[in-house]
């Protein structure tokens, strides 16, 4: 994946035409993004990609996310084509990474993937099945961070070998990684060892799907 800064020029040069009598500058960049100019500098410094942002940005512009965060032309990018698909993206839906989150707003939006991811979320087969929703928290950080956007296999809730699901519990929706016990019951696991792991019954505990991508790839 490109870095924030390499984006940044990316989306300069795309945008170039809207600007015919200047030169433009981060400033202007984070005003297209509408993200304030101190927190520009601050994702921008730490390598931080907005994208729900980024999103919105393609969107008007008709351009696939993924082209975007990966080493692409700028004339690719603005070339029409037909060469992408589309997932449900709740943009408005976190699953928790820590304590716990949910949102009963269920609008959601297109979402364009070029067709080199959709191999490797499975294929365009499988695309039925998958959703797309956001993280929030740092529970299984380095695997996911807070606001990446992962995409999600509703078919694939078989938790017998293990893996990272999206679950549900009275305490609300979570993105974990699960192993079954030999007992039955359920480890609960945190990828970020600050976490502890805990223990949950096979009937505490609602499988909504197998996690199979985010930008940039899960571990």
């Amino acid at each position: 994946m490109k870095t924030f800064s390499d984006i940044v020029e990316t989306i300069k040069d795309i945008v170039s035409s809207e600007f015919p009598e200047k030169k433009v500058f981060d400033k202007d960049v984070a005003e297209l993004l509408d993200i304030s100019q101190m927190n520009f500098a601050t994702m921008k410094k730490r390598n931080k990609i907005p994208f729900t942002e980024l999103l919105d940005f393609c969107a008007k512009r008709s351009i696939a996310i993924n082209w975007l965060l990966y080493n692409q032309s700028p004339e690719s990018l603005i070339e029409p084509t037909n060469r992408f698909y589309m997932v449900r993206y709740f943009s408005s839906v976190n699953a928790s990474a820590g304590g716990g989150a949910d949102n009963e707003e269920l609008d959601y939006e297109p979402l364009m993937l070029e067709d080199n991811f959709v191999l490797s979320l499975g294929g365009e087969k499988e695309l039925r099945h998958i959703e797309a929703i956001n993280v929030s928290g740092d529970s299984m950080e380095p695997s996911f961070s807070y606001n990446d956007i992962i995409f999600i296999n509703r078919s694939k809730t078989d938790i017998s070998r293990g893996g990272i699901f999206t679950i549900r519990t009275e305490h609300g929706l979570f993105i974990k990684r699960i192993q079954v016990r030999i007992d039955g019951k359920l480890d609960i696991i945190s990828d970020n060892k600050d976490y502890p792991t805990y223990v949950a019954r096979r009937d505490e505990v609602e499988v909504i799907g197998r996690v199979v991508g985010r930008f940039g790839g899960i571990e």
